[in-house]
Parts: structure tokens; C-alpha cells; sequence
């Protein structure tokens, strides 16, 4: 492993994580939309994520001569398909017949862990690109 592996592993996941909370702050945004261009409520979004060396498994990187990870890479974003909450507003101009209105599948108070997870993760890998920048430096010192 190189001496800059390390900060690039840290930065594809502080890349990865500013992704996720992307995408959970449209989800928040979106969380009472009930019409979209695509027609119907809107349908909460997750980012899917894979590691970047192939490795699938963590004992599979230790069969593997004990190689690190290169970091993570977000390989697409998908549809939540739980399903919609239906919301009884017959005045509401998206209600059926019955009065019933599809609302998003976005709960606020996971999206919220969510976000504090994802916030978590980034300052984690902050602290890993400052530890190896800081080791870098002690690394140059000592030829002084």
C-alpha cells in the first residue's frame, strides 16, 4: 500500500458520503410531493454503493495476500418500492375516488438517521486523510 492509497481510499468514501446526503436532503425536500413528471407520489431514493477493488467480503480480502481496499464507489441511485402511505384528504386536487391521497414512501425521522450516519461517515473519513497527511509529514521530517 502507497504512501497516498490511503487519502484516496478516505476521498472515494468522503466523495460517496456527500452523494448519500445528497440524496437523503432530495428525499427530505420531496417528502410531501404527491405529483411528479414521472406521474404519482414521489418515491424515496438510495444510493448503492460497491467497493472499488472488487473485493466482496472481507475474508476474501484476507485470502487475497492481505491487499487493501482502494475505497467505495456509488454505483447507482434506486427507487424505494415499499410502499406509498395513504393520506384520507378528499379536498386534496391528488385524492381518488375514495378521498385517499398517495403520499411518499419518505419517513422524516429515518431520513434524519440517515443523515447523521452519512455525516458520521464523512468526518470519519475526514480524520483518516488528516491521520495520513499528518503521517506523510512525520514521514518527511525524519530525513531532516
Amino acid at each position: 500500500m502507497g504512501m497516498f492509497d490511503a487519502i484516496n481510499a478516505a476521498a472515494s468514501g468522503l466523495s460517496a458520503e456527500r452523494l448519500r446526503m445528497d440524496v437523503i436532503s432530495n428525499n427530505i425536500a420531496n417528502a410531501n410531493t404527491t405529483r411528479t413528471a414521472q406521474g404519482g407520489a414521489y418515491r424515496r431514493q438510495l444510493v448503492i454503493f460497491e467497493p472499488r477493488s472488487g473485493q466482496t467480503s472481507f475474508s476474501q480480502m484476507l485470502s487475497q495476500h492481505m491487499d487493501a481496499g482502494l475505497g467505495v464507489k456509488a454505483v447507482g441511485i434506486s427507487k424505494d418500492d415499499s410502499p406509498l402511505r395513504k393520506v384520507y384528504e378528499p379536498s386534496h386536487p391528488d385524492a381518488n375516488k375514495d378521498g385517499y391521497v398517495d403520499m411518499p414512501n419518505v419517513n422524516i425521522v429515518s431520513e434524519m438517521v440517515d443523515m447523521i450516519t452519512a455525516t458520521r461517515s464523512y468526518e470519519a473519513n475526514v480524520t483518516a486523510v488528516n491521520a495520513a497527511k499528518n503521517m506523510a509529514l512525520k514521514a518527511l521530517e525524519i530525513g531532516r
